[in-house]
């Protein structure tokens, strides 16, 4: 596997929190060693890659800020190939700086499209407009379909679910498990999924989203998902380690 490209989620895999988990640092270092491509990737979209940098530079590890790639990216490239420029979004600043990068205009009148981040602004107007606008043909779309994030701070998922109970419609989901988010991460460091590899920790996520992309998937039981697991669900990963450290693959 020494020069298939390798997409790497961060958190339970790389970090827990802001901290290292043991190891990660060896396999990060055995990444920028080899030949292949890499690329780290989150479902949370509000944190840009410079953010990102700095997280991983404030835990010991410096890596390139091309290294990383997030919902909030994978949401504006979707976007780029649709009809429409204008869009009501709730989430931070990291979602609409790539918005902007795409030429999108952030109102609140006559949107194209609802587009749900993440915030700890969230309010009873943003659902209420977000609603009305849906109602009104506008096209719903969520960054990532997670509920909740580490110390069970309200996920993307949590946030669109009063907006699609008000309205009964469902948002297109962006990040993983769609397989929109693995084609994107793969398009932004030209490789392909028949030569690629993503290494996670959570079955329903980072794994199923490989599986629908035809990639070779690698299970770490370093975060969310354990051993047990396996049992619960209709696919396997292609290879299960305790951490990252422990690859031995290339």
């Amino acid at each position: 596997m020494e020069s298939r490209a390798v997409i790497s989620d961060i958190d339970g895999v790389i970090l827990h929190d802001n901290r290292l988990i043991e190891g990660s640092d060896r396999f990060l270092q055995k990444l920028l060693d080899r030949p292949g491509k890499f690329l780290l990737l989150t479902n949370y979209p509000s944190q840009t890659r410079q953010d990102l940098q700095n997280r991983l530079s404030n835990a010991g590890v410096d890596l390139p800020v091309e290294s990383f790639y997030t919902s909030a990216m994978a949401t504006a490239a979707f976007l780029e190939r649709q009809d429409g420029r204008k869009a009501f979004v709730i989430g931070d600043a990291a979602l609409t700086h790539e918005l902007y990068n795409v030429g999108f205009t952030i109102t609140d009148i006559d949107p194209d499209f609802v587009i749900v981040g993440e915030t700890k602004s969230y309010n009873w107007e943003m659902i209420q407009k977000a609603a009305y606008f849906i109602l009104h043909g506008a096209r719903f779309i969520g960054t990532n379909p997670d509920v909740a994030g580490p110390n069970g701070f309200p996920a993307c998922g949590a946030l669109c679910a009063p907006i699609e109970r008000i309205t009964g419609k469902r948002p297109f989901y962006v990040g993983k498990p769609s397989a929109w988010m693995m084609r994107a991460a793969l398009n932004a460091i030209g490789a392909h999924s028949e030569n690629s590899i993503i290494i996670g920790d959570n079955l329903h996520t980072d794994i199923l989203a490989g599986v629908q992309a035809g990639m070779e998937t690698v299970l770490v039981l370093s975060g969310y998902s354990q051993r047990a697991d396996l049992d619960t669900v209709p696919f396997r990963p292609s290879y299960v380690f305790e951490r990252a450290g422990d690859i031995d693959l290339f």
